[in-house]
């Protein structure tokens, strides 16, 4: 089930064997799975951004603050 979380630091994610690419500050949706985490945004008016990270990547950046999850 998806849920909204905050990205208020500095998440990249790496398209294929490319560069990094920031994920903007904001408000994110995200769907966990065992293995991974796909994070949903509006990367601008109308455009919307996707990836998936793995779910120890995403983990990391939870603990680290990187990524607000809300209160449960």
């Amino acid at each position: 089930m998806p849920q909204f979380a905050q990205i208020t630091g500095d998440v990249t994610y790496t398209p294929g064997e490319g560069v990094p690419i920031e994920i903007p500050r904001g408000r994110v949706e995200v769907v966990l799975a065992p293995d991974s985490a796909t994070l949903s945004w509006e990367a601008a008016p109308g455009i919307v951004g996707s990836t998936a990270i793995p779910r120890i990547q995403f983990d990391d950046y939870v603990r680290d603050g990187q990524i607000k999850m809300p209160q449960e």
